[in-house]
């Protein structure tokens, strides 16, 4: 019997308790020269010559293709399904993670739907083109090496290059069905408000009901019931106020924090008189994040960030992590080394990695794959799957940053080019009216326009180099500190920003890891590789002390976690092992006031 990768249910977030996971083997077929419309190879008779393993894409290991660096810009997937008892007779939701980048789908023939985006989910109805017995599931999926797309890492050529590795294309997330009720829920947004102790939850479904509805709520916390409410729902939209308090004891919620991350479970059942059509479950915390007089603030409290740069690559299958226990342990390692929180780095990670961050208590930057090439179309697109990100994480507690361009990738005339530098401005105000309720950091790394960080990156090898650059924050921030300006030409923030060195470090090892040629391209890291263990800490404790002892700085961003492909500056190896001893490393990375 074979093993379904990837087997539990891809949202905890929003978790439907009848679904069916459509991950395994499934035909499949390269189209170079895309014959694939013409001959109809949408049709069910037709067989795909190879098989692959999904969710993995074929460059990688994983999905028995790979690896492969060829380039093959037209796919066709294939597989059959039958729809279990226990979902027949009600509407059915086709699910795909994430597929890169253009994808139509096919059921029984028909087409039923398409998407671009390479990193944000989509929803199908295709429920009127089910057979009672198998049904046939046909993917064509267009990935072109174009630089209008959010890209991310993943390099637009053969092989690699400086810091863009081996891409992934087609089908890299979980696939999966639902079954829902006339009606369904779409989506389920709660934003808390401490100070009140509410969380607002608005709630949208998926099309117009024709007739007054019924929304219940449950509330519970470690399985213990709090609250239930019902409200009437004659509209698509509404919202409801959700009190979390309770009578007695010392505190009336109990906040989500790193150290204490308490999560409140949320059970949102949509009802026509006695009958049930769609019942959802998600979850999320009481926490607020905000920006006062140059300091950030957690639950009103100073926060002083640890971050570490996190790109969530994995040797045998690249963007898509290879179990549900991997992401756990990127999340537990990354505190073990003494972090508080991630810079998820270009890449919208797996939806589990952010619930295993909500439940294990780890803060993350959540940011936009740049593309790299400034176009109308790359504004469109940006903005479509910034939108999607944010619509689909909207709920998890540990997002507390959003950051749409890093460097000015893509926009590489920002300086002085005011087109650009509206996009900028256009996609820091996008984020603010779809989410409220973080912070943004618009530009992350230099040539800023309106943000709420200012952020620098920074990979001076010493502690006296450190000191030097941010000896004086005027200075800086008129100047830059990297040979780029800190702010666009003719920009000065209204007010003081909250300071953070949001990259540096980038050690590299001349004994561990990978060492040599990688993808055609020698291994790297910043600056010259330390030897031994003793020489990484010298460097790593020098530099890291120098930032924390900058007195208007708010926390750092050390890169990175792993080393990815030629990219030999982790603090991990490319299967997770510690390349030094990580409790001494938690030791220097915290200060003695226990920031």
């Amino acid at each position: 019997m074979n093993t379904i990768p990837r087997p539990e249910h891809p949202r905890p977030d929003f978790f439907r308790e009848q679904y069916l996971n459509l991950n395994g083997v499934w035909q499949f077929a390269f189209d170079d020269e895309d014959f694939g419309l013409s001959e109809e190879w949408f049709r069910p008779e037709k067989t795909f010559p190879l098989e692959i393993t999904v969710p993995f894409a074929y460059q990688t290991k994983m999905s028995g293709l790979g690896p492969n660096d060829e380039i093959h810009p037209i796919l066709w997937y294939r597989r059959s399904f039958s729809i279990p008892e226990t979902m027949k007779g009600r509407r059915i939701l086709l699910h795909f993670g994430a597929v890169d980048y253009a994808s139509s789908v096919y059921v029984n023939g028909n087409r039923v739907g398409e998407h671009k985006g390479g990193y944000t989910p989509f929803t199908l109805d295709v429920t009127p083109y089910l057979k009672e017995a198998s049904n046939d599931l046909c993917v064509r999926v267009e990935d072109w090496p174009d630089v209008t797309q959010p890209r991310g890492k993943q390099y637009w050529d053969r092989g690699v290059m400086g810091c863009w590795y081996t891409p992934v294309s087609g089908i890299w997330q979980t696939v999966y069905m639902e079954a829902v009720g006339v009606y369904a829920i779409r989506q389920i947004h709660i934003s808390p408000d401490i100070d009140r102790g509410i969380a607002s939850a608005e709630i949208a479904l998926d099309k117009m009901p024709a007739k007054e509805l019924t929304l219940s709520f449950e509330l519970s916390f470690r399985g213990r019931t709090i609250k239930t409410q019902k409200v009437s729902m004659n509209d698509r939209h509404t919202r409801v106020p959700i009190d979390v308090t309770e009578k007695g004891g010392l505190t009336a919620f109990l906040p989500w924090t790193p150290e204490r991350p308490n999560l409140y479970d949320l059970k949102v059942t949509l009802q026509d008189e006695n009958e049930t059509l769609d019942s959802v479950n998600t979850y999320f915390g009481m926490r607020s994040i905000e920006v006062r007089e140059g300091c950030v603030y957690l639950n009103h409290s100073p926060l002083y960030q640890r971050l570490i740069l996190d790109q969530g690559y994995w040797p045998d299958s690249n963007l898509t992590p290879p179990s549900d226990d991997a992401i756990r342990l990127d999340v537990e390692l990354t505190k073990r080394f003494g972090y508080n929180g991630a810079r998820k780095h270009q890449k919208i990670e797996d939806p589990r990695y952010y619930y295993w961050a909500d439940k294990l208590g780890l803060l993350v930057w959540g940011e936009l794959p740049s593309a790299y090439d400034f176009t109308d179309e790359t504004i469109r697109n940006w903005t479509q799957t910034l939108g999607e990100f944010i619509d689909r994480d909207f709920n998890h507690p540990s997002i507390i940053t959003w950051t749409p361009i890093n460097e000015s990738w893509g926009v590489r005339q920002i300086f002085n080019h005011p087109r650009q530098q509206e996009t900028a401005r256009l996609l820091y105000h996008l984020t603010k009216a779809l989410d409220g309720t973080r912070l943004v950091s618009s530009n992350d790394g230099w040539e800023q326009t309106e943000s709420d960080y200012c952020a620098l990156h920074d990979y001076a090898d010493t502690g006296e180099m450190i000191n030097e650059h941010f000896e004086d924050r005027g200075y800086v921030e008129a100047h830059g500190c990297t040979g780029k300006a800190a702010y666009v030409k003719d920009y000065w923030p209204d007010e003081t920003l909250p300071f953070l060195i949001t990259e540096y470090g980038g050690i590299a090892f001349t004994n561990i890891g990978l060492q040599g040629d990688v993808g055609g391209m020698q291994t790297w890291g910043y600056h010259e590789k330390v030897t031994d263990e003793e020489a990484f800490f010298a460097r790593f404790e020098a530099v890291t002390d120098a930032i924390r002892a900058i007195p208007y700085c708010q926390g750092y961003c050390y890169t990175q976690l792993t080393d990815v492909m030629q990219e030999i500056n982790g603090v991990l190896t490319p299967d997770r092992q510690p390349k030094m001893d990580p409790v001494r490393f938690a030791s220097i990375n915290r200060n003695p006031d226990g920031r």
